[in-house]
């Protein structure tokens, strides 16, 4: 997929695995980041997926480490009820 001249959020959103794992060609990351300097909720979505992503790789990892302070209790409970109906 090309660079769109100006991403839109839901051109953003196909781009949010790719950024994240640094996988973006130079000119769709230049785009991305652009993108993100503009617009407050894509900022907001990276950074929840970012949690989403710590929390999906506590989940498998030991129930001895403590999430980050950030992460919503209701999430984690969430997550380990789930865990445990596995």
């Amino acid at each position: 997929m090309t660079s769109p001249a100006h991403m839109t959020c839901r051109e953003f959103n196909e781009f949010v695995m790719d950024y994240i794992s640094s996988e973006l060609a130079e000119d769709v990351r230049d785009e991305f980041e652009r993108h993100l300097q503009g617009c407050a909720n894509c900022v907001r979505y990276i950074e929840t997926y970012k949690i989403t992503v710590t929390l999906g790789r506590l989940a498998f990892d030991s129930l001895q480490h403590e999430p980050p302070a950030e992460v919503p209790e209701e999430l984690v409970q969430a997550i380990l009820s789930a865990q445990r109906n596995v």
